[in-house]
């Protein structure tokens, strides 16, 4: 079987990055996802090697034909050239001489197979002849795509002992590749072995996570993760997958494209607490984790002003998390934060005393000016101004000197 044509081949510098690491004496192959998903017919936008050649004799021949190569991961045989602006990993083939469920120590080798072995997944393992675009299939990788089926190579309870996120990865690929019911093997070992995600470092969990909810359609496969205690040991809040159809399906009727953190939202509780504990648990960045507390705080108002108050990408995802209508939240993906058309220096030009009481009335204002349209008139701005004046010097009036009085008993 031969791989087809497809538009990566011809990458600015493609040709000549083969043509340096000796693809046409055999000793480099496109391997992995791009083998995998050219056969799928999908858009290919990361390329990876597999080579013969040793780290060090890739970084020499790129660097003697003026290809920049960075040594991001020299120890276990990687190197990335850069052609073109984009990144291609090329990694030296290898064989685990022991792993922990977290790494593995690795030997380097020459045999196309053994370094296949070491994958995770058959249709993983596909590996392609640049020069011809015969395609190596030491597992049955090709017969599994045609099955729509995610296998593990090998024992299952083996590979996921090797490394502990496979765990993950399979029901990522699943929801990704896979059809309705998946490999039984597979499911059974990822079951038996869920507990083993507690030795892993949450921020590779939380990865793995984001990617699984940021694909279309995640649903079924969280379903089935749900029910085979899959999230137990490491996020136990999640318990429905409820929430987050009623959101994939918001999300599609408005046209909006999936976010995995407002997901991630629908899957936990309805609690700010608890969001903002996952969020430290899962180590997010800041920015997801500031997303991840205000989406599990439900209150809305007008999707602009509420656009207004907390930001429009936060709104969007309360309004989705809360299915309001689909008009609202179109409004929102045009919409840009109209600016506060006067400031403290005119409040006090009005009468107000500088100090706490000129913020507290600019809030008071500034609330109304939202929920009356955001308008721009001046009059009407300054009628408005006045008026959140006026009420404040009536509500908290100037104590006056007390009069002296005549006799007054002391």
């Amino acid at each position: 079987m031969k791989l087809p044509e497809a538009p990566w081949h011809t990458w600015s510098g493609m040709p000549r990055l083969l043509r340096t690491l000796g693809a046409d004496a055999g000793h480099t192959r496109f391997v992995g996802g791009c083998v995998r998903d050219t056969l799928l017919e999908l858009e290919v936008s990361d390329v990876d090697l597999a080579t013969r050649l040793a780290p060090e004799e890739v970084m020499t021949r790129l660097g003697a034909a003026g290809i920049k190569a960075v040594p991001t991961g020299l120890a276990h045989g990687t190197v990335t050239a850069v052609i073109g602006g984009r990144p291609v990993e090329v990694t030296t083939l290898r064989r685990d001489v022991s792993t922990d469920g977290r790494r593995a120590t690795v030997a380097f080798t020459e045999d196309w197979e053994e370094d296949a072995a070491r994958r995770d997944f058959t249709i993983n393992a596909l590996s392609a002849a640049p020069s011809d675009g015969e395609i190596f299939d030491y597992f049955g990788g090709i017969d599994d795509l045609v099955a729509r089926c995610v296998r593990f190579i090998g024992d299952p309870l083996t590979r996921i002992a090797e490394d502990h996120l496979r765990i993950l990865r399979f029901f990522r690929f699943h929801a990704r590749f896979g059809g309705s019911a998946p490999d039984a093997a597979a499911l059974e070992a990822c079951a038996a072995r869920a507990n083993d995600l507690m030795a892993l470092s949450r921020e590779r969990i939380a990865d793995e996570l984001l990617k699984l909810l940021a694909l279309p359609h995640p649903c079924a496969t969280v379903r089935l993760m749900i029910e085979q205690g899959i999230f137990r040991p490491v996020l136990p809040e999640i318990e429905s997958a409820n929430r987050l159809e009623a959101l994939v399906g918001a999300e599609q009727a408005a046209g909006i494209a999936p976010d995995p953190v407002r997901r991630l939202a629908a899957l936990l509780p309805a609690d700010p607490a608890i969001a903002a504990a996952v969020a430290t648990r899962l180590r997010l960045s800041r920015h997801k984790a500031k997303r991840l507390s205000s989406a599990a705080d439900r209150r809305i108002d007008q999707p602009e002003v509420l656009a207004y108050e907390i930001g429009a990408e936060e709104a969007v995802d309360r309004l989705l998390l809360a299915g309001e209508p689909v008009e609202g939240l179109r409004a929102l993906q045009a919409w840009s934060r109209p600016r506060l058309p006067i400031g403290g220096g005119e409040l006090i030009g009005m009468g107000l005393e500088p100090g706490p009481i000129v913020a507290q009335v600019m809030q008071a204002f500034e609330r109304e000016w939202a929920r009356s349209g955001f308008p721009a008139d001046q009059d009407e701005v300054r009628d408005l101004a006045r008026r959140h004046v006026d009420q404040a010097l009536r509500d908290s009036p100037k104590t006056s000197a007390s009069s002296g009085g005549s006799g007054a008993e002391k």
